[in-house]
């Protein structure tokens, strides 16, 4: 009754992922305005309905895009952009111990809405499996079942694989936060990626953060998901409740 109670007395419309401004350059090479660049992300969720469903779960609507602005060239263009829009139906579970925990189903879509041979998109059934581990960290398994890829990118899932793992670390007060998501390519290769980040919250009653985030490894974006980056960023965050 207290789970429900909290999911009903929070607004319907939050924050799903991490949503961030920050420009960066690569590791390892000389900063050009051709190899250097902006990104964001914008992610959120909407609870479509009040309404208990089975199993005491609740049915959400999530959008996230993230771009990648070439804020460093002439007239500044968007080299990239990839939507990701998704249907949830997703359950948070607490245990004797008031541990809370969620599990969550997802169909989703992730494309650049781009056609001819700049096209990339494939649609997945998700599952996810989020738990606190204890009062300062929090996992999050999720795993993935491609579908409707194979026409505009055929070897998409050796770089993305069929899953990730993520690690969510912070303060007892709150204002630094380490992140960390993993993923390993379906090949014998080391393909794959790894994004991790700290982020410094300025105020204790605000959600706006200073972050440091370095990716390494493939599919960054859709369209060069075969190519190895490797960059450090610098930026602002906002981050979400992680169970409602």
């Amino acid at each position: 009754d207290s789970v429900e109670k909290l999911i009903k007395n929070f607004p319907h419309f939050t924050i799903y992922q991490d949503n961030y401004l920050s420009t960066g350059i690569p590791i390892g090479e000389l900063p050009t305005k051709q190899n250097s660049n902006a990104k964001f992300q914008i992610s959120f969720k909407e609870r479509l309905t009040d309404a208990v469903l089975p199993f005491s779960s609740y049915l959400y609507l999530t959008y996230t895009q993230k771009s990648f602005w070439n804020i460093y060239i002439n007239s500044s263009p968007f080299s990239e952009t990839n939507y990701n829009p998704a249907l949830c139906i997703g359950k948070i579970i607490k245990n004797k111990k008031n541990i809370l925990s969620a599990i969550a189903i997802l169909i989703e879509h992730e494309s650049n809405g781009r056609d001819s041979i700049y096209s990339r998109n494939w649609n997945r059934l998700r599952f996810n499996y989020v738990t606190l581990m204890n009062h300062s960290t929090t996992m999050t398994f999720s795993a993935w079942l491609p579908f409707s890829y194979k026409v505009d990118n055929p070897d998409l899932i050796k770089y993305v694989g069929y899953g990730e793992v993520a690690l969510n670390w912070k303060t007892k007060n709150k204002r630094l936060f380490f992140d960390i998501i993993a993923r390993k390519g379906a090949s014998w290769s080391w393909k794959g990626s790894v994004q991790s980040q700290f982020s410094y919250r300025f105020a204790k009653n605000i959600n706006v953060y200073l972050v440091l985030q370095c990716f390494t490894g493939y599919a960054e974006s859709l369209i060069n998901y075969t190519v190895y980056t490797n960059m450090i960023r610098i930026g602002l965050i906002m981050k979400p409740t992680k169970f409602i």
